[in-house]
C-alpha cells in the first residue's frame, strides 16, 4: 500500500479513446444543457466502455445538464488501447474545449501531461497521488483535480466480511492485469487486508479482455473464493469469470457496483453515477463559477454501503444468512434480489 494515497486520504476526509481510432464511438458530439448564454465544449477522454465508467460519464453530464449549462461534448473512447491515450489527449490539448475529463487512469495520466493550459479533472482513478496526477489531495495547484473512486476502507470492509462470513476461505483469486496500477494498488490493499486474518491471495494475469475467461478458469480448484478490482481490463470481461464461478460454485465478490448487478454477490461500494455526477459538479464550478482547479480538493468516496446480490447468492451455491444482510445500511436499495 502507498502510505502517501493513505495519508493524503486522511487529510481529504478531514477537511471535508480517439475519437476512438476504430468504429466504437470515438469523437462522437453531444448537446447537453438548456440554458442561454454561452455554450462549453466539454473534451472527455474514456478509456474504454464498461458500465461503471460509462456511469460515470453520465452522471458528470447530468450534473451540467441540471445545472443549466449548455454544453457541447467531444467524447472520445480510446477502447483500451494505449496507442490511443496520447494522441487523444494531444488532440484534446490542441482543441478549443474549454474543460477536459479523463475517466479512468491511463487516459487521465495522458491528458494531465498534454494539456496545460485549460482545466483538467479526472475521475475512475485509484490512486491520484501514486499516479502522480497531481502532487497532494488537498488544493493541489495547478490545473489538476478531481475525485478518486477508491476508499481503501470499502476493500478492508470487504476482505473482513469474507473472513468473518465465509470461514471456510482460506484462498481468494484476483483476477488481475499488472499493467493497471489501479489494480495493483488495490489489490494490495485486499492482499495486506486478507493476511491478518490468514487469508492467502492467488493472482491469475492478464494482459487484455480475451485472457480474463482462460484466467479465471486457471484459479478453479485452487481458491476458495474469487475477486476483483477496478481493473478495467478484467471489468471489460467479467461476463466470463461470473461463468466460471457460477459453475463451479464459487462465492465471487468485486469492488464495484456495477459488477455485483451482473453476477457478483457482494461489494462495500457506491453508484458510479453518483461519482461522475460529483466530478459534473466540480465542472460546474470550474466553467460557471469560475473557480480554478488547483484550489479544489481531490474528492474520495464518503457514502458507502454493503451491497449483496441475493439472486447471484443462489446462482454461487450461497446460503445468504441474516447476519449478512445486517451488513446493509439501506437494504432498500443494497439488496438486490
Amino acid at each position: 500500500m502507498k502510505k502517501k494515497f493513505w495519508l493524503g486520504l486522511a487529510l481529504a476526509s478531514l477537511m471535508a479513446v480517439t475519437a476512438a481510432c476504430g468504429s466504437n464511438g470515438g469523437g462522437k458530439t453531444t448537446e447537453g444543457g438548456n440554458s442561454e448564454g454561452k455554450e462549453y465544449t466539454v473534451a472527455i477522454s474514456q478509456i474504454v466502455e464498461h458500465p461503471s465508467l460509462d456511469a460515470t460519464r453520465e452522471g458528470f453530464l447530468k450534473a451540467l445538464e441540471d445545472a443549466g449549462l449548455k454544453v457541447k461534448v467531444d467524447y472520445n473512447n480510446a477502447q483500451g488501447d494505449p496507442n490511443n491515450f496520447k494522441s487523444i489527449a494531444e488532440k484534446i490539448a490542441s482543441g478549443k474545449s474549454d474543460l477536459a475529463l479523463g475517466i479512468a487512469t491511463a487516459t487521465s495520466s495522458a491528458l494531465v501531461e498534454a494539456v496545460k493550459d485549460k482545466p483538467v479533472l479526472f475521475a475512475a482513478v485509484t490512486d491520484p497521488l501514486g499516479e502522480k496526477l497531481v502532487p497532494q489531495l488537498q488544493a493541489p495547484g495547478g490545473n489538476v483535480t478531481g475525485a478518486s473512486d477508491t476508499n481503501p476502507d470499502a476493500i478492508v470492509q470487504l476482505m473482513d466480511f469474507i473472513a468473518k462470513e465465509f470461514p471456510d476461505v482460506k484462498k481468494v483469486g484476483v483476477v488481475i492485469n499488472e499493467g493497471e496500477p489501479n489494480a495493483v494498488v488495490m489489490t494490495n490493499i485486499a492482499q495486506e487486508a486478507l493476511a491478518k486474518h490468514g487469508i492467502e491471495i492467488v493472482k491469475a494475469a492478464v494482459v487484455n479482455s480475451s485472457d480474463v475467461q482462460q484466467a479465471a478458469q486457471s484459479l478453479v480448484g485452487r481458491v476458495d473464493a474469487v475477486y476483483v478490482t477496478l481493473d478495467n481490463t478484467v471489468v471489460e470481461g467479467v461476463e466470463s469469470i461470473i461463468d466460471v464461478v457460477t459453475e463451479h460454485d464459487i462465492p465471487f465478490f468485486s469492488a464495484d457496483r456495477d459488477t455485483v448487478e451482473k453476477g457478483a454477490f457482494a461489494t462495500v461500494g457506491f453508484k458510479y453515477f453518483d461519482h461522475g455526477y460529483e466530478v459534473g459538479q466540480m465542472a460546474v464550478e470550474i466553467l460557471k463559477d469560475g473557480k480554478k482547479p488547483g484550489d479544489m480538493n481531490v474528492r474520495t468516496p464518503e457514502k458507502l454501503d454493503f451491497i449483496l446480490n441475493l439472486s447471484a447468492a443462489e446462482e454461487l451455491g450461497i446460503t445468504v444468512t441474516d447476519a449478512m444482510k445486517a451488513y446493509v445500511k439501506d437494504p432498500e436499495n443494497n439488496i438486490i434480489k
